[in-house]
This record gives structure tokens, C-alpha cells and sequence, in this order.
């Protein structure tokens, strides 16, 4: 049986978020910034020409050195940004001791995910939008050992950084891994947030001054760090169609795409066609 979504819901969604997409464009192509379609979007754009039928928002990928001038940009008090639009960084949550993931987003002020409730009162209404998440591409070190070990103190440091949510939901993990993030939560009391993200990027930037031949999403959430890019895929762009828009995207997008999804051109199942972010949503 093909799954039921608010169709209405789902295009407003994505023209909201597009319409963030082309912001970023934008800002970019003035000021030699270049920027990645990432994920569900650089599939979309391979796949479909646009949006994935089903797909609600948007990913963007940087390498470090882009980032870092794009957030420059963005905080310089400019205004480079339309009015409904808000760039916020993960340690703008309760003056930094909140805690939610590592990922900067644009945010699309002009929508309402959620009723009013204690958890979004507690992100202060930051996160009670549509966004679209930034993802940082930092140098992943050659040395089997250093590599393993990378990716294993960002998964420390993101458990250490849990019980600063609005909610540890320990239900969702079993065996072992539900014993992990318990140790790692009660050891995180012991920490303030803000000495876990300056730690997590001080760690993320370790290797910024080396020449590696492979990059890593250092802000994703642990289930995706294995994702390793070469560097060759992503340093370089190429434009590709994107909802009738010539927009950025890696010059291996291909590798990109088989990293990430193996079979990247197979549907997945249609009970999995549905949209995850804009139940309930209101764009105005």
C-alpha cells in the first residue's frame, strides 16, 4: 500500500526550504564560498532532477575552510540573509548549555513544526522550524589507528553531551549500545556543555593544517560517522539540476552517493516513501 502524507504540507515544505537552499547559493557564489548538495538532496538532484517525491528538506555539505567563511559572513552583521531566514549555531541553545546535535542550520522563521510544548520551550522556539542542516567535511587522518580513534572520541563526546538534552530517551537503543549511552550520560553530568563544544571542535579541527586523502562528516550524529569521503570528491564542484536551478554539488557525486547509499538509483521500499519533517507543519 502506497503511504499517505499531506500533499499540500509537503510542497509547501519544500518550497520553504528551497527557497533557504537558494539563499545559501546566493551568499556564496558572492563571495567564492562553495558549498555542497548533500544527502537526500544530492540524490534528489541525481535521481529526480529536484526534491526525492517524498523528501521534506534540504542538506548541505562544507568543507571546513568554506564553512568557517560562510559563518564569518553570516555573523558579520550584514543582514545577508532574508528576514525570515536565521543562521544558528549548536551552542546558541540556553547561552550554550543546552545541548541538541553539532549542526549548524539555517533556519526558515516563517513555519511551525510543533504545538507549544516544554521541549521546544526549552530550545527556546529555535528548533520549532524547518531548516536546513550544514554539514562540516573536516580531514579524516590517514593512519588506520588515528582514524578509528577520530571517530571514536566524537562518538564519546556526543554521549557526554546527551544528558544536556531536553530528554534522554534510553528506550530507543538496546544491548549494548543502550549500556554505552547510559555510562556516557551519567559520566556527561560531570562536564559543562560548553567545554564539550569547544572539545568536540577542537577535535573535529585536529588535522585542519594536514593534507589528508580523505574527509569525514565530523558534525553528524554517531550512526553516520562512518561515511568517509576522498578528498578528490569534494573539494571540487560541479552544478547540477536541482528544481530548475543549476546548483552546487560535489564533483564525485557519484562516489558520494555510493558511500552513503550503496544502490543509490534503487527506490527503497514504499512503505518508506514518507515524509519526516513536516507533520504538522505551517509555513506562513
Amino acid at each position: 500500500m502506497t503511504p499517505q502524507y499531506d500533499g499540500e504540507t509537503l510542497k509547501k515544505a519544500q518550497e520553504a526550504s528551497l527557497e533557504i537552499l537558494l539563499a545559501v547559493d546566493r551568499i556564496c557564489r558572492a563571495n567564492g564560498i562553495r558549498y555542497l548538495m548533500d544527502a537526500g538532496t544530492l540524490l534528489g538532484a541525481v535521481r529526480h532532477g529536484g526534491f526525492i517525491p517524498w523528501d521534506d528538506d534540504i542538506d548541505i555539505a562544507m568543507t571546513r575552510e568554506n564553512y568557517e567563511a560562510l559563518k564569518r559572513l553570516l555573523r558579520s552583521g550584514k543582514n545577508l540573509l532574508p528576514d525570515n531566514m536565521e543562521f544558528i549555531l549548536p551552542d546558541e541553545y540556553r547561552n550554550g548549555r543546552a545541548f541538541y546535535d553539532f549542526t549548524p542550520r539555517i533556519i526558515y522563521k516563517n513555519s511551525r513544526r510543533h504545538g507549544d510544548s516544554r521541549e521546544m520551550d526549552y530550545y527556546e522556539g529555535k528548533l520549532n522550524h524547518l531548516w536546513v542542516d550544514i554539514f562540516i567535511l573536516d580531514n579524516l587522518p590517514d593512519d588506520p589507528f588515528l582514524d578509528r580513534w577520530t571517530r571514536f572520541c566524537q562518538k564519546v563526546i556526543y554521549g557526554l553531551s546527551m544528558p544536556k538534552r531536553y530528554r534522554l530517551e534510553l528506550g530507543k537503543y538496546s544491548g549494548m549500545d543502550r549500556l554505552r549511552v547510559a555510562a556516557l550520560s551519567a559520566a556527561g553530568r560531570f562536564f559543562s556543555m560548553r567545554r564539550l563544544f569547544a572539545l568536540q571542535e577542537r577535535l573535529s579541527r585536529k588535522y585542519e593544517k594536514k593534507h589528508t586523502r580523505r574527509l569525514y562528516y565530523s558534525n553528524y550524529q554517531p550512526d553516520y560517522l562512518h561515511d568517509t569521503l576522498n578528498r578528490e570528491w569534494s573539494e571540487q564542484v560541479t552544478e547540477l539540476t536541482f528544481e530548475g536551478h543549476q546548483l552546487m554539488a560535489p564533483a564525485g557525486f557519484e562516489e558520494v552517493l555510493q558511500e552513503i547509499y550503496g544502490d543509490y538509483m534503487q527506490l527503497p521500499p514504499e512503505e518508506s516513501r514518507v515524509p519526516s519533517h513536516s507533520d504538522g507543519l505551517e509555513v506562513f
